[in-house]
């Protein structure tokens, strides 16, 4: 039996730097200074001209030792100098250049376009001396580079490949929640310690794992409909309550402050707040099958649901029917992401009969686009620090994909399962993400830049974050287990 997040040697990928070997030229140049200098000094008498006479030779000389420094060593030439450079310099040949010889005079910044800004070559309608022209004339970012290998893989046994499960979720304070088979398992991405949280037994089985939003208790969903919360904060795994009223699995949960929304096989979804003794307080009816996807919006006004009818549901907190049904969708809807940049903007992907990622914008009521992927979509993410978000796919290509929102580019495609990539979750910087497939491994890659401001930033570990602060305003009311 493997043991859980171990590094497996067949798959383990270290990202090493390979530093190039560079090229040394040698450039041979003069010594010229004071030596090339002093040569000029004193010009040679002799090859003198016929019929010249020896004072017109050496004022000759003269002007042509002056001419030979300022062009070649750049000194100024003195006033007597420059009389007799008049009579030399009208005698030049055509072809002779009319600036410093050998030198390259560098006058402005480098120009991108057809001459400098201020040539009379120059094409741009812009001067270079303006806010306009300086922003125009400053270099291009280059775009940002994406590892295609992940750069740490662990073992996850008996990691289930159930496309409608959500068996993956990384906390606040930088902890991964699993679920693998029965059995929870917490791993600290700081210490790369493993915890076993907690065992259902032989009749039962993990179907969902979800960190509140500050990270210090976790809600786990069994196959046989019950909800089990845990204080898992730091030195403390304690299960504090367990909650009844599904019928069936819980396969997909989602916190909003003290609220807890679950989804069950059951079609239902109930409404928990964590502060009151009863299992429920509302109970949302729409969908026709499963729910396998929900997602609360970052504002805590709106959930989202998804189901194995190929509808998507919004629902707000003061009614039991949903506000908007969008049925567009041609296969289960399990991947949900909400925009922490656009409020009411929310992404969602359709199973293997889909294939598509969908755009809509709940505040007026508007899909706004539809992308094909080619493949069964099994998560969506947005990123916290920049405009894009990720998908993870499963038939048929079982890949990883980066797009720039909103014209919906492709960044990066990242392969590495060999099972549909399932699970999904970020880091707390919003740098990282995890994947989680059937093939019984857990894959980091580093895909988002970081945050523009890291003033209260951990940096411990590749799963950096900001100390949150204590849940202990929301603690769930106790209730014997």
């Amino acid at each position: 039996r493997r043991k859980p997040f171990s590094q497996p040697w067949l798959s383990a990928v270290d990202s090493t730097q390979r530093a190039g070997r560079g090229v040394q030229r040698q450039v041979h140049t003069v010594a010229a200074g004071s030596n090339l200098q002093q040569g000029f000094l004193e010009p040679s008498d002799a090859g003198a001209s016929n019929g010249m006479h020896t004072s017109e030779r050496e004022d000759a000389a003269a002007a042509y030792s002056t001419l030979l420094k300022t062009e070649l060593l750049g000194q100024p030439a003195s006033p007597n100098a420059q009389k007799g450079l008049a009579g030399l310099t009208d005698q030049r040949s055509p072809t002779s250049p009319s600036r410093n010889l050998f030198r390259f005079k560098h006058t402005g910044s480098p120009q991108s376009g057809h001459g400098a800004a201020g040539s009379p070559f120059s094409l741009s309608p812009v001067g270079a001396e303006g806010a306009l022209g300086a922003t125009l004339a400053s270099p291009r970012r280059s775009p940002r580079k994406i590892a295609r290998s992940p750069f740490k893989v662990l073992d996850a046994p008996e990691l289930q490949d159930d496309f409608y499960l959500n068996l993956v979720d990384w906390s606040a304070h930088n902890v991964l929640a699993v679920g693998l088979g029965k059995c929870v398992y917490l791993w600290s991405a700081c210490t790369s310690n493993v915890t076993k949280l907690c065992d259902l037994g032989p009749n039962d089985n993990v179907c969902s794992v979800s960190w509140t939003q500050r990270g210090s208790f976790l809600a786990v969903g069994t196959n046989n409909g019950e909800l089990h919360i845990w204080d898992a904060g730091t030195g403390r795994c304690k299960k504090i309550r367990t909650m009844g009223g599904h019928r069936m699995r819980v396969g997909t949960l989602a916190w909003s402050s003290h609220i807890l929304s679950s989804g069950s096989r059951d079609r239902h979804v109930l409404q928990r707040d964590v502060r009151a003794p009863n299992d429920y307080v509302a109970k949302l009816v729409g969908h026709k099958s499963e729910v396998c996807g929900l997602k609360w919006s970052y504002d805590d006004r709106e959930l989202a649901s998804g189901g194995n009818d190929n509808h998507l549901f919004i629902w707000n907190s003061a009614s039991t029917n949903p506000m908007l049904r969008y049925s567009e969708h041609q296969a289960a809807v399990k991947a949900i992401s909400w925009s922490p940049h656009q409020h009411g903007l929310l992404a969602s992907g359709g199973g293997t009969a889909d294939r598509c990622v969908r755009f809509w914008n709940t505040t007026t009521n508007t899909h706004l686009n539809c992308i094909d992927t080619g493949s069964q979509v099994c998560n969506l993410v947005w990123s916290k620090n920049v405009n894009e978000l990720v998908s993870t796919h499963g038939y048929s290509q079982n890949q990883i994909v980066v797009w720039r929102y909103p014209t919906m580019s492709k960044l990066a495609t990242l392969t590495g399962h060999t099972f549909r990539v399932l699970y999904l979750a970020i880091s707390p910087d919003g740098q990282t993400i995890v994947t989680g497939a059937g093939d019984e491994t857990l894959r980091f890659w580093n895909v988002f830049p970081g945050p523009k401001s890291q003033g209260s930033v951990n940096d411990s570990s590749f799963g950096r974050s900001a100390a949150p602060t204590s849940d202990d305003d929301m603690a769930p009311a106790q209730k014997p287990v």
